[in-house]
């Protein structure tokens, strides 16, 4: 790797490693997820409402199940309370809580709005209060009845969305509570609208509310907050069961997601992202595409000449001179046809007169020459001296040739 990447990775790792400090030092944020689940500890969670039950009563059953499921299996009486961000019962379950509380039990649901059908069934309807002079999305909250402080209001300024109950059944249906944008301590509620409403339902009783933060850690720990929601809960009759709905709740009580382990403890998170950050350095300095090395491909050697001289040596250390000197001179003739261009068929005066003054040889020197090869060709056996002299008069004739092709 070059300098230059390793600053690069050097530089990429400090920003990391500053990233990882900084993240790790700051203040953990507050999660504000309406959560409602009884053992949830964050604002929007219920674990100091559900503490506080338990010190009111031995009978409270917190449920799980669909209560569908839960009614048809078990012969229960009481108050079935339902509080979270949404509760939507469908048409065979509200068939089945309605005549469960006809038969002389209480219903209290609290979400921030209903289902038509229920709506319906009561002759109620609701409505969203509007925000536009009340940007600073504060509300103050009272119960109304005689036997209770009806003459103090609470404040709540982290509500997403109200809503109220325009619409209500005047005959049969009693006003529990009201709401209204908060105005300052020392006033009381004007133009109020109602939220909480009570409604005999044959032998037993309905409480609608619109506001289920009410029984969540942010309101309840906000003095003097409790003090409403402890109102709230004196329309149960605490003398019977009390059954707490935990399965329609946002925040989920158990979780299918194995990455929940990891997202949720500080270590294995940060190592989780360690690792994602590790694999986009990697793919970013190293999965680029790489081009495979090219060998060198040394180009083939010309053998021939090395050849040629090792079989030149094996004949000369046999003894085999007049081979030798047979390729000699054929060697030397094919010399003479491919430098001075001349025939070597007929070797005469003309071609010795030709060949010198090619050559820039003499005649007599040419005549010597070849009148030596031809004594050379005419004997059976050579000496190893008559090879040499042989070779050196070649030489020799070939070192004055003015015609010789370069190489």
């Amino acid at each position: 790797m070059t300098k230059k990447g390793k600053i690069y990775i050097a530089l990429a790792s400090l920003v990391i490693i500053s990233i990882v400090i900084a993240e790790v030092l700051k203040p953990k944020p507050v999660n504000w997820f309406p959560s409602y689940t009884l053992h949830h500890k964050i604002p929007f969670g219920a674990y100091v409402f559900n503490e506080q039950l338990s010190r009111l009563s031995d009978e409270i059953t917190r449920i799980d199940r669909p209560p569908f499921e839960y009614l048809r299996q078990n012969d229960i009486g009481g108050t079935y309370f339902f509080f979270n961000n949404g509760v939507q019962f469908g048409k065979q379950e509200l068939n089945t809580l309605l005549d469960w509380t006809a038969n002389g039990n209480t219903l209290i649901v609290s979400s921030i709005n209903f289902e038509e059908k229920l709506l319906d069934t009561l002759h109620l309807s609701t409505r969203a209060i509007s925000t536009l002079n009340n940007f600073n999305n504060e509300y103050q909250v009272q119960l109304i009845n005689n036997n209770l402080d009806n003459t103090s209001t609470y404040k709540f300024d982290r509500a997403s969305t109200f809503y109220h109950f325009n619409k209500i059944d005047s005959l049969n249906t009693k006003v529990v509570g009201l709401i209204d944008k908060y105005q300052s301590d020392e006033e009381k509620i004007q133009d109020s609208l109602v939220n909480i409403v009570k409604q005999p339902f044959g032998k037993g009783q309905i409480i609608l509310s619109t506001f289920p933060q009410a029984f969540t850690n942010y309101f309840i720990l906000n003095n003097p907050n409790q003090n409403y929601t402890a109102d709230l809960m004196s329309y149960i009759d605490f003398s019977k069961p009390l059954y707490i709905d935990a399965h329609y709740k946002t925040g989920k009580t158990f979780y299918t997601s194995p990455m929940y382990l990891f997202l949720n403890t500080k270590s294995l998170k940060w190592a989780y992202y360690l690792v994602l950050i590790g694999a986009v350095i990697y793919i970013i300095f190293e999965g680029k595409r790489k081009q495979r090395a090219i060998p060198i491909v040394k180009p083939l050697k010309n053998q021939t000449l090395e050849f040629t001289r090792t079989i030149s040596d094996m004949y000369y250390e046999t003894g085999k001179h007049k081979d030798i000197s047979h390729h000699k001179i054929q060697h030397f003739l094919e010399y003479i046809r491919n430098t001075v261009h001349l025939q070597t068929s007929n070797v005469d005066d003309t071609f010795i007169k030709n060949l010198a003054a090619r050559s820039s040889n003499s005649i007599e020197d040419t005549k010597d020459l070849f009148k030596f090869i031809n004594e050379i060709q005419h004997k059976n056996t050579l000496t190893s001296k008559e090879l040499e002299h042989l070779n050196k008069k070649i030489e020799h004739f070939k070192s004055h040739n003015q015609w010789k092709t370069k190489t």
